[in-house]
């Protein structure tokens, strides 16, 4: 659901049952593994790798790109870029591990450069390898032109699902908006094409097999490529187990439960601090963020450039700074920021707002720089991934008839969460049908043996979710159960760690159903 180790997207699995949709992509063109177009010049292609360019930049990252087609089943319809980057292995390298640090609509290239550290003893073996997924970040990024420096209109931003039909009318004002800014990549953002994309990079790369490591939302796309290509697998890890059957509207509810509980272990924490701006009570402390959040969709704070900083805002943006521990002192001093100051530039950054004005974009299929990445990107690469990967369109009817009930299920599973995951659930509405290959297709995997990480106090995937993946993907999965707190395992526990890394770089699977204890080092 959410990203991985820092602040990636959520994955944001929080749509319909009977009833709901989320935003973005069409049925999504896929051909077989092996069959359909000729592809070869895609996979005959290989990396120019060099200096990555820009003030800041590690100097031993590396930089380059890969060539696919926008639709795998017309690749003369088009071409677009995937921007990847590298650390080179310290000595004489295996080949590569390919990372995905989770969204959908987290960019791995600035994740890598950011958060290198934590991989650094993979190129005791590998090259530590990652990218831009398919119109996020660099790579070709989509866009809905939403929320641009000096945009006061902030009805435009807060949806109303207390009015269902003014709510979807919305809804679909916002969704022809994403396809008029996103053009002919907007259909084609979907988790299927993306493992195209991963296969093309491993060959790319020159490896035989595809070594992987992903998280949350990553977790999904290894799945996806090892359903299409199993015999491609290598050592391939999950940490943060995605769900491949649950309905959205499940996962929506268990998204809103979860993070409610992660904020009342924030709260908890907070107030036997003398400086928590909700004071020393823990229920009072709880009601303090309700009426926070309902002040600002009523009235919202004002960005450093004009731009409205409503409820729901704010609640994106504290849904980022729960998934680890090691965010909570941002998220303490952004609130503290905000209450007492008026300031919400300590967590909008979090919420998906930007503090430096959009640029213009224009997709040509190419890299952007960094700097040229729509303000709106994340979130528009989330949701138009999620539609894309979801079958379920209720009508409009279906929608109006069951949002009361959903309304009651959501704000009972979170006072705080439970609009902003129901308003997600909504947004596929008015949408093409996505594809059902990952409910139908993605299951009895014969590929080498995976390992699935899951945490037992994990807010965004629960731990459930890993051993239902694991059943569903059949005897190549293998379980590690972390016995810990916080979204996903691998930069949080040693244990798990050590066990990943001894899987990774020498093949050594721990037993299923092994465990990592709470905050341990051995």
């Amino acid at each position: 659901m959410k990203s991985t180790h820092t602040r990636t997207a959520v994955t944001t699995a929080t749509a319909a049952a009977a009833v709901l949709a989320l935003l973005g992509a069409a049925l999504p063109s896929v051909t077989e593994a092996g069959g359909g177009p000729d592809l070869s010049r895609f996979y005959n292609q290989r990396i120019a790798w060099s200096s990555c360019p820009g003030e800041g930049a590690p100097r031993d990252l590396q930089c380059g790109k890969v060539t696919v087609p926008i639709d795998y089943a017309r690749p003369e319809a088009g071409t677009v870029d995937v921007a990847m980057t590298r650390y080179r292995a310290s000595a004489g390298s295996r080949g590569s591990v390919l990372l995905n640090f989770g969204g959908p609509g987290g960019a791995g290239v600035p994740e890598l450069a950011a958060g290198g550290k934590d991989f650094l003893h993979l190129t005791n073996a590998y090259d530590v390898v990652t990218f831009d997924p398919r119109g996020v970040g660099q790579s070709s990024p989509i866009s809905c032109g939403q929320r641009a420096a000096g945009d006061t209109d902030a009805d435009d931003t807060v949806i109303d699902v207390t009015n269902p039909r003014a709510a979807l009318t919305q809804i679909r004002k916002t969704a022809d908006q994403c396809a008029k800014h996103s053009g002919p990549l907007l259909p084609h953002m979907g988790t299927v094409d993306v493992a195209r994309d991963l296969d093309v990079m491993r060959q790319a790369l020159g490896d035989k097999k595809l070594n992987y490591l992903g998280f949350s939302y990553g977790t999904r796309l290894g799945a996806v490529y090892a359903a299409q290509f199993p015999g491609k697998v290598g050592r391939m890890v999950l940490d943060g187990v995605d769900t491949l059957t649950e309905s959205l509207a499940e996962q929506g509810l268990v998204g809103a439960q979860g993070q409610q509980t992660a904020l009342e272990g924030f709260l908890d924490s907070c107030i036997k601090h003398l400086l928590c701006p909700f004071g020393s009570d823990a229920r009072s402390a709880r009601e303090q963020v309700v009426q926070l959040v309902a002040r600002l969709d009523k009235q919202p704070a004002s960005t450093p450039l004009g731009q409205p900083f409503t409820g729901q805002d704010l609640v994106a943006g504290i849904s980022e700074l729960l998934f680890s521990k090691r965010m909570w002192p941002m998220l303490e001093q952004g609130l503290s920021q905000l209450m007492e100051q008026g300031d919400p530039s300590g967590i909008m950054y979090y919420s998906g707002l930007s503090i430096s004005a959009p640029s213009v974009h224009r997709a040509n299929g190419g890299i952007v720089a960094p700097n040229d990445v729509p303000v709106d990107n994340m979130t528009a690469a989330l949701m138009a991934v999620n539609c894309a990967d979801d079958p379920d369109r209720p009508s409009a009817d279906r929608i109006t008839k069951d949002i009361t009930r959903l309304r009651g299920q959501y704000d009972e599973a979170s006072p705080v969460f439970g609009r902003y995951r129901l308003t997600q659930v909504l947004t596929c509405y008015g949408r093409p049908k996505g594809t059902d290959f990952i409910r139908e297709k993605v299951k009895n995997v014969h590929s080498a043996k995976m390992l699935l990480v899951g945490t037992r106090g994990d807010p965004a995937t629960p731990y459930r979710w890993t051993l239902e993946t694991a059943k569903r993907l059949g005897p190549s999965a293998v379980v590690l159960d972390n016995r810990g707190e916080g979204h996903t395992g691998y930069t949080t526990s040693q244990c798990v760690h050590r066990k990943v890394d001894s899987f990774l770089l020498y093949g050594s699977l721990p037993a299923d159903g092994s465990s990592c204890g709470p905050d341990t080092a051995g």
